[in-house]
């Protein structure tokens, strides 16, 4: 399934799979978007297939955030990957 990102103001909406054959099109999307705003919000709900590369990719968005100190709030039950992973990174 292809990947589709809609967006309204800072907030955004990943629909279909983020994975390695997809990365091209999030990374076009999030490139320096810490240059242009203070927060941003991305919905995870409708993102159906999450690899390794997506997980990674979105790490990276929050490492970004943090690194230029911007607000990044990921929400809605998407990849139990991202979680774990997320939840991982807290516990250790």
């Amino acid at each position: 399934m292809d990947l589709k990102i809609t967006s309204c103001n800072n907030f955004f909406k990943i629909k279909g799979s983020l994975d390695k054959n997809t990365l091209v099109i999030f990374q076009s999307e999030f490139n320096n978007i810490f240059d242009h705003v203070n927060s941003l919000t991305i919905s995870i709900e409708e993102v159906t297939n999450m690899d390794r590369f997506g997980v990674n990719a979105l790490t990276e968005l929050h490492k970004e955030a943090v690194k230029h100190n911007k607000r990044l709030s990921i929400i809605g039950f998407g990849c139990k990957d991202l979680y774990n992973h997320f939840k991982t990174e807290i516990a250790a």
